[in-house]
C-alpha cells in the first residue's frame, strides 16, 4: 500500500500542540510565586512594562517544553493559549526576557523566592514520597558536570570530567528524585568547596517537606569531616557517605576485612569480604562499612599475575546489616538518571547566557521546571492506576516514576484545538487519543483538589 498523497491547506481554528503548559499554569497558579516575585525592585526599572511574573514564568513553560534557549520565546509571542494557559498579560520578546533574568540575577530575594515556592510546591502537591528502605526518605547530593565546551561563558572551566564546563550541585530527594536544592558552580570548583553550606541547606529544605527520617548519601568527593558533623547533629538524618581511603593501604584494609568480615566466593578466583569495624575521624570514632573484593582471574578465567585488590568503605549512622548498607548505597547510582533528564531530557545541560549569575538563575528556574514535571509524571501514574479499566493507558505496573523524557512527550506535547464560547474558554481533545482521559484526570486533580498558597 503506497503512502497516502495529502492535500494541504490552512484553517483559523486555534489549534496547539503543547496543551501540557496547562497542567502548568494550573500547578503555578496555586503558589504564591506571582506575588512574591513582583515585589522584586530592580534600580532602575520602577515599573516595567511586563511584569517579572511574566518574564519567570514565561521561561519556565519554555524549560518545561525542554526549549531552554531565549530565542525558542519569539514563536509563543502571539500564542494566546501560551498567556491563557499561564496566566500572564504579555509574553516577554528574546531581548526582554535575556535582560530582565540579568537583572533579577542580581538580586537575592528572587532565588529565595524562588527555592521557597519549590519547597513548598513539592510539600503541598508530591502524590508520594517514596521512602528507600524502612522510614528513611533518600536525599542524594551529588555534582554532575555541564559540558559548555566552544564557548567562552562565564565561569565555564575545566571540570573533573575533562571538560569545559560548570559543575552544578543537586540535592534529590525520595526515589523519585524531586529536586530539593540545587547550585551552579565553576566547572573548576572542588565538589566539597562550598559543600557544607550547601548540605545544611538542603536538609532544612528536605526536613519542612517530609517529617520521616532524612537518608543523606553522597560519593567520595564529600568524604569530609564537616559533612560527617552537620549530620551527625541532626537527629532526623543518617548518612552512608563513601570514604576516600586516601593513602591507607589496601593491603590492611584485606587482612581486616579477612579477620572481621564474612566471606562470600561468587565464582573460582574472586573472593569478598563485607563487614564493619570502626574508624576515628577528628576525635570520635564512626562506625565503616566495607566491601573488600580480592580477584586472581578474570571472568574469563584468565589468572592474574598479581592479585587485584578493590576496596570500598562507606561511614554511615545506620546500624544495620552492612550488606543492606552497601545496596542502599549503591541505589545512590540512581540520581545519575536525575542529573541524565536535567541536561538530556530538558535540554539544560547548555545554559544560554554568558553570565555566570544569569545561568546560575536560569538552573534555579529549571529546579522549578523539572519538578512541576515531575509532579505531573508521577500524578499520571496515580490517576491512571484509578481510572476505569478502559480508560487506562498501557502503561507497565512495575514503573514507579516516569522519566521526564516521556511526560513532555505524551502529556506536555498532546494536541488540541483552543475554543472560546460566551466567554469560557475550553481545549478539544482527539477522541482516540489514548492519553486524554489520564491528562483530563490530573487537570482535575490540580484544579479541584490541589492547595493554595
Amino acid at each position: 500500500m503506497k503512502p497516502v498523497r495529502f492535500e494541504i491547506s490552512q484553517t483559523d481554528e486555534v489549534l496547539v500542540s503543547h496543551s501540557g503548559l496547562a497542567l502548568i499554569g494550573s500547578l503555578l497558579s496555586k503558589t504564591a510565586l506571582k506575588k512574591q516575585i513582583n515585589t522584586v525592585r530592580i534600580a532602575g526599572r520602577p515599573r516595567p512594562e511586563i511584569s517579572h511574573f511574566d518574564t519567570v514564568l514565561s521561561m519556565i513553560s519554555l524549560l518545561c517544553l525542554a526549549k531552554p534557549d531565549f530565542d525558542a520565546v519569539e514563536p509563543f509571542r502571539q500564542d494566546e493559549f501560551f498567556k491563557r494557559s499561564l496566566g500572564i498579560k504579555a509574553v516577554p520578546s528574546s531581548a526582554t526576557m535575556r535582560q530582565r533574568l540579568d537583572d533579577l540575577a542580581q538580586v537575592e530575594d528572587c532565588f529565595r523566592i524562588i527555592a521557597e515556592q519549590n519547597r513548598w510546591l513539592l510539600n503541598q502537591h508530591t502524590p508520594v514520597i517514596t521512602s528507600s528502605y524502612q522510614e528513611w526518605v533518600p536525599l542524594d547530593i551529588d555534582v554532575s558536570p555541564f559540558d559548555n565546551s566552544g564557548t567562552k561563558k562565564e565561569g565555564v572551566s575545566y571540570t573533573y570530567k575533562k571538560v569545559d564546563g560548570y559543575a552544578p550541585i543537586f540535592a534529590y530527594l525520595g526515589l523519585e528524585g524531586y529536586m530539593v536544592h540545587c547550585q551552579l558552580r565553576e566547572g573548576s570548583q572542588h565538589s566539597q568547596h562550598g559543600t557544607p553550606q550547601f548540605l545544611t541547606e538542603a536538609l532544612d529544605m528536605a526536613k519542612r517537606i517530609t517529617d520521616r527520617a532524612i537518608l543523606v548519601r553522597m560519593d567520595a568527593g564529600n568524604d569530609d569531616v564537616e559533612n560527617l558533623e552537620i549530620c551527625r547533629k541532626d537527629k532526623r538524618v543518617d548518612w552512608i557517605i563513601k570514604r576516600n581511603i586516601r593513602k591507607e593501604s589496601v593491603d590492611e584494609w584485606l587482612l581486616d576485612a579477612q579477620c572481621f568480615g564474612q566471606w562470600s566466593f561468587p565464582r573460582e578466583g574472586k573472593e569478598v569480604y563485607i563487614g564493619h569495624t570502626q574508624r576515628e575521624r577528628a576525635g570520635r570514632l564512626y562506625r565503616v562499612v566495607f566491601e573488600i573484593t580480592k580477584r586472581t582471574s578474570t571472568t574469563h578465567g584468565q589468572m592474574l599475575l598479581l592479585p587485584e585488590i578493590e576496596v570500598a568503605t562507606y561511614w554511615t549512622s545506620l546500624s544495620i546489616a552492612p550488606e543492606k548498607v552497601i545496596e542502599l548505597y549503591h541505589q545512590h547510582g540512581t540520581s545519575e538518571q536525575f542529573h541524565s533528564e536535567v541536561k538530556t531530557d530538558m535540554d539544560l545541560e547548555r545554559l544560554p547566557s554568558g553570565k555566570f549569575a544569569t545561568n546560575a538563575l536560569v538552573l534555579q528556574l529549571g529546579m522549578l521546571a523539572y519538578n512541576l514535571l515531575r509532579i505531573v509524571g508521577q500524578s499520571s501514574l496515580l490517576e491512571n492506576r484509578m481510572l476505569p479499566p478502559g480508560q487506562r493507558t498501557p502503561i507497565r505496573d512495575s514503573i514507579k516514576r516516569r522519566r521526564l523524557k516521556t511526560v513532555i512527550q505524551d502529556l506536555m506535547y498532546m494536541a488540541c484545538r483552543l475554543t472560546r464560547h460566551a466567554k469560557r474558554w475550553g481545549l478539544s481533545f482527539w477522541r482516540g487519543n489514548a492519553w486524554m482521559p489520564v491528562w483530563h484526570a490530573v487537570y482535575r486533580r490540580i484544579q479541584w483538589y490541589a492547595p493554595s498558597q
